[in-house]
């Protein structure tokens, strides 16, 4: 962070000092919303949530070395009082990034592979200059500017990560932090229900492109028709990547290797060079080739960016993580989040690793479908019955349409994942595979971890 006194973080957010506050007290970093992780210098917010309400920690992050608390009240601790909380804490970091001419931002999205491609791409800048990037999916109104707030003047790539909730949204974001390069991945079936139809995803999506700059690059999968018309919304010059031979930046001659991982030759318009990738299913190469294309933009060589994407492993968690117990079974864990999109994703993934095994699988209902959602569910139960499982468990009690379209396949119906990791257990033998896939909510993520030693609890 840009070190500030507190007198002039007041100016920015149009703040009140409280408690005894000093405003030549200067923050210096980070800005933080877990009283836990408190440091000497640092600024805590205190985020009233559904759970707890970050006031309630202020003098405990205070004892630990915060300057001070940014607070919508007065607390028992040094305190900047603000009218809210969270727009404060954007207007914080929209000043920060005023101050940082020399840093580029870039801004991802998509309906899936957000986070894959912020962190290759945060890999692929990291070779050209200081690179910030969120940890995990930190994509919303506060982890957006809380890791903005990680620049510095050191700082020559943000990389970020920009989800959407709703219209709007995307642009409220790039207000923060305005996009000198933008990325857009695809439009799927993610948050259907929120938004009625996947035009209006794509109208959301493109909002990205809508902030670039004249002198700015979209970045556009060729491959998507609602993408490609995003073309049509942007001043910036449009750089294209995907399958198709149109585009700039692609693959040729794909292959997967017998544990799902793609090769393929990474053709540019100023050369060509072999990729070999250590990630997992062929839907990754998208992933990749939207990176490259935007690392590509930014100056580096096809042979630096293939080699680099080549040395690629998942960053971060719960995100096609294969783990081979001593034992030879197999599990994968893809349990961060699920759509019907990345559903087919993981089970063709599980079709190519799991070849001439038994395989079996965890899941759930999705979630956010609106009206379309009992048959997309059922569409899925449908992917589980035609991908010649030993063993199905769907997880949850909202779970009838999947099962529906399961008909016929070994499915079982349980009410937790703590029941699925039990029974599943019990069942595996040497060398089997496990996929454990569903929406956030169902934390899947426990059944992987049971297997693999840990507490499914």
């Amino acid at each position: 962070m840009i070190p500030l006194p507190l007198a002039r973080i007041a100016e920015i957010t149009s703040g009140a000092l409280a408690g005894m506050a000093d405003p030549r007290a200067v923050v210096r970093g980070p800005v933080l919303i877990d009283s836990r992780a408190a440091e000497p210098g640092s600024l805590f917010v205190a985020i009233r949530g559904e759970r707890a309400d970050g006031h309630d920690f202020a003098a405990q992050a205070c004892e630990a070395g915060a300057v001070a608390v940014l607070a919508s009240r007065p607390v028992e601790a040094p305190c900047l009082v603000v009218g809210d909380v969270v727009t404060a804490l954007a207007e914080l970091a929209a000043a920060t990034v005023a101050e940082l001419p020399r840093t580029t931002v870039v801004g991802v999205t998509g309906s899936a592979g957000k986070t894959t491609t912020k962190d290759l791409l945060a890999r692929l800048t990291g070779l050209i200059g200081p690179t910030i990037a969120p940890v995990g999916s930190y994509n919303n109104e506060i982890g957006h500017p809380l890791t903005v707030l990680r620049a510095d003047q050191d700082t020559r790539f943000l990389v970020l990560e920009l989800s959407a909730r709703e219209e709007g949204h995307i642009a409220y974001l790039t207000r923060i932090a305005p996009p000198k390069v933008g990325v857009v991945l695809n439009v799927g079936t993610a948050h259907l229900g929120v938004f009625g139809g996947r035009e209006q995803i794509a109208k959301a999506k493109g909002e990205l492109v809508e902030a670039l700059p004249s002198d700015g690059v979209a970045v556009l999968n060729a491959d998507d028709p609602l993408v490609r018309a995003m073309a049509d919304r942007t001043e910036a010059r449009v750089s294209w990547f995907g399958r198709s031979a149109d585009a700039g930046v692609r693959a040729e001659d794909e292959s997967l290797d017998e544990r799902g991982r793609a090769s393929f030759t990474l053709r540019t318009p100023s050369g060509a060079a072999g990729v070999r990738l250590r990630l997992y299913g062929a839907h990754a190469v998208e992933n990749v080739l939207a990176a490259a294309a935007a690392a590509y933009e930014l100056g580096l060589p096809v042979a630096t960016i293939a080699d680099e994407l080549s040395r690629a492993e998942p960053r971060s968690r719960w995100r096609m993580e294969v783990t081979d117990r001593p034992d030879g079974v197999t599990v994968i864990n893809d349990a961060y989040n699920a759509n019907p999109d990345s559903m087919r994703a993981a089970f063709q993934t599980l079709g190519v690793l799991g070849k001439d095994r038994r395989r079996f699988a965890v899941i759930a209902s999705l979630r956010e479908l609106g009206e379309e959602s009992d048959t997309l569910n059922e569409g899925v139960g449908r992917l589980a019955a035609e991908a010649g499982l030993t063993g199905l468990w769907v997880v949850g009690d909202d779970a009838l349409p999947v099962l529906a379209g399961a008909k016929g396949a070994p499915v079982v119906h349980v009410p937790g994942p703590a029941d699925a990791a039990a029974e599943l257990a019990a069942r595996l033998r040497p060398g089997d595979v496990v996929l454990v896939k569903g929406p956030r909510a169902a934390g899947l993520e426990r059944v992987a971890d049971a297997l693999l030693g840990g507490d499914a609890r």
